[in-house]
């Protein structure tokens, strides 16, 4: 049984799907971020080209995979992966290196000190390194993030960033609707409504394009509309 004195600090919940060409990396770079206590739990989300089979491989006292036996979507993965944290903590990290986890410690920083419940690592704030990609990409961000604030009032720069912390208690009590991309406008809604304490840092971002593997595509962007006003002005 986990006590507060035994539990680890952070809970890094890593959701994927299909990342055989980065899983791996992903997992050590984890391992190596400067936060001396760590569970690491993957999801894998119904993978058809070797990432089940790579993770299945894997075993080790601060790992814990867990199997989708079909492809749900990201916010159903992330839902399996906070109902088995036991870390103070929680933050969500993609299963691509497009975020560092050597930045956990500034991200789950205002946290640690006792002033946030929740932080959004932003990828428009601070000078860290970003990488230059899709020009629409970003100016539907803008729209996403603007909308969501104006009806949260609550003024993010990037509501859609994968880097969330939350206290583990805090996350474990919402319950997560959404199955695919919508989780961000979800649980941003739901934590507004919450009136936890947010907090946004800078972080750096080395985004990749389509060919690279990413999968997010404008239907998403639609879906997270309905989900903006869905959460923000109809779900209880």
């Amino acid at each position: 049984m986990q006590t507060e004195s035994t539990r680890p600090l952070l809970s890094v919940v890593i959701p994927c799907f299909n990342e055989a060409g980065t899983i791996l990396d992903l997992i050590e770079r984890v391992r190596q971020a400067p936060v001396a206590s760590k569970q690491l739990i993957v999801v894998d989300d119904g993978s058809s080209d070797g990432t089940r089979e790579l993770l299945k491989g894997l075993s080790a006292p601060d790992l814990t995979v867990l199997l989708h036996e079909r492809n749900k979507g990201k916010g159903a993965a992330l839902a399996t992966g906070f109902a088995a944290a036991v870390g103070q903590i929680c933050i969500v990290q993609d299963a691509d290196l497009e975020y560092d986890p050597n930045e956990y410690p500034l991200v789950i920083g205002p946290i640690v000190e006792g002033k946030a419940d929740v932080v959004f690592g932003s990828r428009f704030q601070g000078a860290a390194p970003h990488r230059v990609v899709y020009f629409w990409h970003r100016m539907g961000n803008g729209f996403l993030t603007l909308m969501s604030n104006m009806l949260t009032d609550l003024n993010l720069t990037d509501m859609e960033t994968c880097y969330k912390a939350f206290r583990t208690e805090i996350i474990q009590s919402i319950p997560i609707r959404e199955k695919r991309f919508g989780f961000e406008p979800e649980i941003t809604a739901k934590v507004a409504k919450r009136r936890c304490r947010i907090y946004e840092v800078g972080i750096s971002y080395y985004g990749r394009t389509y060919d690279e593997g990413k999968k997010i595509g404008w239907k998403d962007g639609v879906r997270a509309v309905w989900c903006i006003l869905k959460y923000n002005l109809w779900a209880r």
